[in-house]
Parts: C-alpha cells; sequence; structure tokens
C-alpha cells in the first residue's frame, strides 16, 4: 500500500504539522534506521524482561546513568515512577494499590504551576499511580521555601515538570528541587518529557527523569525513565501491577534504543538559527498581507527551537485567530498550529516537521482565506 492509498481507503485527510511533537497528530517522524529496527523487532522474539534488562543497561551506559528502561509514553512514566515510590518493595501494594488500606507516604508534592494539562490532567496521572497531589507556592510563584513547607511524614516524592505548559517565571528550578530532595531524602522525579538534554537532570540529582521516545529522540510511539538503579527497577516491577495495561511492545524496546543511540551519537537536526532561516522568507511573505503581522519568537521552556508567530486583525481581515485555527484545518489539508495564543490574536508556527514547500501552502491557505 503506497502512502496516498492509506489517505484514500480511509478516508484520511493530509496534515502539516506546525504544532511541534504533538501527541494528536502522531508526534514525530523516526529516521530510517530507527524504522528498520522497529520492523526487525515486530517478527522476533525475545524473553521480554531480559529485552528490558539489557537495552536499559545499553541505554543506561549511553548516557552515564545507573539505569533505564523503555516505557509505552511519558505520561505512563509519571504513573509508574509515582507508584514505584509509593510501592517500593511492597507485594501486597503492587498487586493491590488503589484499594489497600496499608498506610504508606502517598503524597507526591509539585509546584502549583506545574499542575497543569498537557493533553490530560498532570494530577490524574499522580492519581492513577497512587499518589495524593500537594501544590507548593502559587500559580505564578513556588521558591524553596514553598516545597520545604509541604515535605511532612506523608510525602512519598518531589515531581518537577519541565515542561513549556508550565509556569515558567518565578519558580524554583530542577537543580534547586534537587538540593531540597537530598536535604530531606526524598526521592525527586522530573518529567521532561519534551526536553532534549536526555542527561541535564539526572546529572542535577534526580532520581527518575521521564522522556517522551517520540518528541525530542524522534523514536516510535515510547518513553523512557532514567535514574538511579534501584528507582529503576522499581519503575520495572510495575509492569506486574499498575504498569501492566502501559506495556510497551518489543519493537518500541528496539525502535526507541536505536533512537537514543543514534541521537546521542550523530549530529542534531536543525538549529534554532537554522529554524529561522528557513521561515524567513514565509514571515516576509506574511508581513506582506494586509491584516497579517508574523515574527520570530523562541521557545518559551529555553529549548533551541524558533518558531513563527502569527498575528491576526481582525478589524482588517475579519476573522479572529479561533476561527482562523478552525478554518485553517479544513479542506483537503489540515494545517496545524501552536494554539496557545489564540486568546491573543496569535498563533505560532512551529517549522521543525515542516518543509518549504509545506511553509509555501501555509502561505497560500492563509492567504485564500483572509482574502475571501
Amino acid at each position: 500500500m503506497t502512502n496516498d492509498d492509506v489517505y484514500s481507503k480511509y478516508n484520511l485527510k493530509k496534515v502539516i504539522n506546525a504544532s511541534g511533537r504533538m501527541t494528536i497528530l502522531g508526534v514525530s517522524t523516526p529516521r530510517p534506521q530507527v524504522t528498520e529496527t522497529v520492523a526487525h523487532g515486530l517478527n522476533e522474539y525475545f524473553e521480554m524482561k531480559d529485552l528490558v534488562d539489557k537495552t536499559g543497561q545499553y541505554i543506561a551506559k549511553l548516557l552515564n546513568a545507573e539505569n533505564a528502561a523503555v516505557i509505552s509514553c511519558a505520561s505512563a512514566g509519571i504513573v509508574q515512577s509515582v507508584a514505584a515510590f509509593i510501592v517500593k518493595d511492597d507485594k501486597e501494594l503492587l498487586y493491590d494499590l488503589h484499594s489497600s488500606d496499608k498506610y504508606v507516604p502517598r503524597e507526591i508534592i509539585l509546584p502549583k504551576g506545574h499542575n497543569v494539562n498537557f493533553g490530560a490532567p498532570v494530577g490524574t496521572m499522580v492519581s492513577l499511580g497512587g499518589g495524593v497531589v500537594v501544590e507548593a507556592g502559587y500559580a505564578n510563584e513556588c521558591k524553596p521555601e514553598h516545597i520545604e513547607a509541604m515535605i511532612n511524614a506523608d510525602t512519598a516524592a518531589i515531581l518537577y515538570v519541565k515542561s513549556h505548559h508550565c509556569v515558567q517565571k518565578s519558580i524554583l528550578s530542577v537543580s534547586e528541587t534537587a538540593a531540597i530532595a537530598k536535604k530531606h531524602g526524598i526521592p525527586l522525579i522530573v518529567d521532561a518529557a519534551a526536553e532534549e538534554d536526555l542527561q541535564a537532570y539526572y546529572n542535577m540529582g534526580a532520581d527518575i527523569v521521564i522522556y517522551s521516545g517520540a518528541k525530542a529522540i524522534e523514536g516510535p510511539t515510547s518513553g523512557l525513565v532514567v535514574g538511579r538503579h534501584q528507582a529503576i527497577e522499581w519503575v520495572k516491577q510495575q509492569s506486574n501491577g499498575i504498569g501492566r495495561p502501559m506495556k510497551v511492545g518489543k519493537e518500541g524496546i528496539l525502535g526507541l534504543t536505536k533512537a537514543i543511540e543514534l541521537y546521542m551519537t550523530e549530529p542534531a537536526g536543525e538549529t534554532g538559527q537554522q529554524m529561522v532561516d528557513k521561515m524567513t522568507p514565509f514571515i516576509n511573505q506574511l508581513n506582506a498581507l494586509n491584516g497579517i503581522s508574523a515574527k520570530v519568537v523562541w521557545d518559551g521552556a529555553g529549548r533551541d527551537i524558533a518558531r513563527a508567530e502569527i498575528s491576526f486583525d481582525e478589524k482588517v481581515i475579519g476573522k479572529n485567530a479561533v476561527e482562523m485555527i478552525k478554518l485553517m484545518k479544513q479542506g483537503d489539508t489540515a494545517v496545524y498550529f501552536r494554539e496557545y495564543k489564540a486568546n491573543e490574536g496569535k498563533v505560532d508556527a512551529d517549522v521543525r516537521s515542516v518543509s518549504a514547500a509545506q511553509l509555501d501552502v501555509i502561505y497560500h491557505k492563509i492567504k485564500a482565506i483572509i482574502e475571501v
């Protein structure tokens, strides 16, 4: 079946992904070596525990970490990491996490500005892992003393969410959080799903760091947990408990392992400056349209990612950003932007997965809509 056959057979709409590595669009496109590894894995048999252990050891060596494991996705990583620090080696809790009346610490402290919806609520992931969310600080501020004020005998772990979804200003850093965790002897979980550095947060002192396998790493649908040896062993143990419905297949394990190997040994993809160079003609074209203005903006979480911020003047074009977003998704080819600024009359175009030819398609679609 050719690519075109897939669209026609299932009546699927073609998509230009200018929103970035988003789950709703299938996240990313792996390199050929990764897809070949996935195909090979699909057609082989393994002792799955051995596969998990041995690939984890290989990844840990690549990252200079104590231990690692491939999981099904980053959100499952939150669930299983929380469960790991609640259950530890308790088999009763492993098999009966939510209904057991046995007392164990279950509180998971996180900055209030990190209790966000990333496509599903962070709090729901904590609850699925048997934890109870305890918010520290305020929506727009969390200092070390706010975290420390929440620590008590019921604290099971601290969770830090490193994401553009979270409040960025006046929030303590990962390293500051790690210092607090170490001071009080409490585990630290860092959700770094879309982050690009696979070593920084572990080196700062996190016990478990969680990554999406399909975002920056450009692997298949999967996730990675990397961290202290015992902590990762407790996560792997969850495959006999809450993690059973979150299991990852052999192809995902092998595919992500290959993707990490390539990610750590071969040159990275486009730099932020290369993204600027690619989208500059596109921005210039947009700025020539009446009622449209565009400029380069940089990633709010500090990553080397440049995007085109496009503003729509409703008084001139007769349509607001929300209407433009809806119209851009219609027709034979749907165009998806980053929609977080729609209430401000703006969208961002992430060009990492967009070719120059596709940017031209986006420009002409905008032009056609506003000139109707």
